[in-house]
């Protein structure tokens, strides 16, 4: 079907209603670029869900990296967002100002590089992603042993989207699943769920790839089974990316992980192996727990569940906005927040 075919079956779906959560961040945001919302049946409800890796971050998680920077002398590297994103008392760029070390690097391995020319400080990389970011940031300590560094470790905040998939599965009756994450894990994730109930499709990131999972997704739903559809075969395959899996799985495990506003799902994060306990940042700098203290009226939990619109906090666009983010999801550009407040999400 073309683009406008797509649109026009999209617009005039007369079938059951649908809630269909994208997952991923990118979609959100290309979701409202291509103003793919404003056309679509009244019976097609879509869901922002947790996809954006700075928004599922625990404020125990920043608290720690403030810890680091201000109590323990620590360089922290970091991909730019996540320097505003609030912890209990602050945020990390509330601690540079207070004399912490906070710079921020485009990639884990410009992290390990600063190590590298600055033997002199201790350098910790704040290492938070899906499976599509962590085989880089394994790269990086891989990259560290090699050039002998002792100098460098990583946080880790790293998530799995398999748990996060079932923990979600009541809040919607299909998901979009991201293209990139399936790149590297491959469809058997999906095929699983499938078998256990939970429909989704695969989708690319252009806006008539966006039109075709989501006109997939309704006429399957509109069937009354469970399925699955990979409608991104030109970048997803059956596989995935094998060399990337093992060398994640060479370095890593799973574990427990805290999902900010949503809680721990079991053994969907994953941390450092043992033998490479010198470059777990929690462990080389006995990082004491850190109890994550929610103190805001942000309802930023709810939203990346899909139980309520970025529009139905009470903060949203006054007391939280691009400028003066209270929220995780107004802090990222893939938040949605961010992507309902940039494209107009009050008029929807």
């Amino acid at each position: 079907m073309s683009s406008s075919e797509l649109r026009e079956y999209l617009q005039n779906y007369s079938g059951p209603e649908i809630r269909i959560m994208e997952v991923c961040g990118t979609h959100t945001h290309e979701i409202f670029r291509q103003g793919i919302r404003n056309f679509l049946s009244p019976k097609i409800n879509l869901i922002s869900g947790p996809g954006c890796p700075v928004c599922v971050t625990p404020v125990g998680y920043i608290d720690e990296a403030i810890y680091l920077a201000l109590e323990k002398n620590v360089t922290i590297t970091s991909f730019g967002d996540l320097v505003r994103v609030p912890g209990s008392n602050g945020s990390l760029q509330k601690a540079r100002a207070q004399g912490g070390k906070v710079k921020v690097v485009y990639s884990p391995l410009d992290a390990e590089k600063y190590a590298k020319d600055h033997p002199e400080e201790q350098v910790v990389f704040l290492s938070v992603g899906f499976e599509t970011t962590t085989p880089s940031d394994v790269i990086a300590v891989k990259n560290a042993i090699r050039d002998g560094i002792d100098n460098f470790a990583i946080l880790t905040a790293n998530k799995t989207m398999p748990g996060a998939y079932e923990a979600m599965a009541s809040s919607t009756d299909a998901y979009l699943y991201p293209g990139h994450v399936h790149a590297i894990t491959g469809t058997k994730v999906c095929e699983d769920l499938k078998e256990r109930g939970v429909s989704g499709v695969i989708a690319g990131f252009t806006g008539e790839e966006l039109l075709t999972a989501l006109a997939i997704t309704v006429r399957k739903f509109s069937e009354g089974e469970p399925f699955f559809v990979n409608a991104y075969p030109r970048v997803v395959t059956a596989e995935g990316s094998p060399a990337a899996v093992a060398l994640v799985d060479k370095f890593t495990q799973p574990c427990d992980a805290e999902w900010r506003g949503i809680g721990v799902i079991p053994a969907s994060g994953v941390e450092l192996r043992e033998e490479y306990a010198a470059y777990d940042a929690r462990k080389k700098f006995n990082i004491p727990a850190q109890e994550g203290v929610y103190k805001t009226a942000c309802r930023c939990g709810e939203v990346l569940q899909g139980k309520i619109k970025p529009t139905d906090c009470p903060l949203y666009g006054k007391a939280c906005n691009p400028d003066h983010p209270v929220g995780a999801c107004m802090v990222s550009d893939e938040g949605a927040c961010s992507a309902f407040y940039m494209y107009g999400g009050n008029n929807l």
